[in-house]
């Protein structure tokens, strides 16, 4: 999938790789009211689809993949209705990042793999009082995965340059 804005899709696959805030999600409840939550997230740019011969993504949308708990309320809004939007974007100047929309899906974590490497990509490992938490055998986890229909790269940083003098 091409995405539309300034950046191709090597450099969409470059900045959500290496970002550290997290996707914002929306989607719509039961009752048809709009939700927004925010979900660590890794982006796998193979997913979806099946790469071209020459090593690019032909086809493929790839997916951002999030980690939660099987009881959040977030579970049964994407399994109701499973179109959503996101946005990953910096949270200081200058202003970048990548939205869109897609399906979403809920499958279990069942080893917790996808949490754990979060965790490591976040907090820089397991070895913390979240990842204790986090972590609990009593606590069954999900993963949140998001298939992309669009996705839209910005990039502000030419408009927001300051001029030094």
């Amino acid at each position: 999938m091409d995405p539309t804005g300034p950046w191709d899709r090597d450099r969409v696959d470059e900045y959500l790789a290496a970002a550290r805030v997290p996707v914002r999600l929306g989607c719509r409840t039961p009752s048809d009211r709009p939700w927004i939550v925010s979900l660590w997230f890794a982006w796998d740019p193979d997913a979806g689809g099946e790469p071209d011969g020459d090593g690019g993504h032909g086809g493929t949308a790839g997916a951002i993949r999030c980690a939660t708990s099987a009881s959040a309320d977030l579970v049964e809004f994407v399994e109701h209705d499973d179109h959503v939007s996101f946005d990953v974007s910096t949270n200081d100047p200058p202003y970048k990042g990548v939205r869109g929309r897609g399906r979403a899906t809920v499958v279990p974590d069942e080893d917790k793999r996808l949490l754990r490497s979060l965790l490591t990509k976040y907090l820089g490992g397991t070895d913390n009082p979240t990842a204790e938490r986090l972590l609990r055998p009593e606590r069954d986890e999900v993963e949140i995965r998001i298939e992309p229909e669009r996705l839209h790269a910005w990039d502000y940083s030419e408009r927001m340059e300051t001029g030094g003098e």
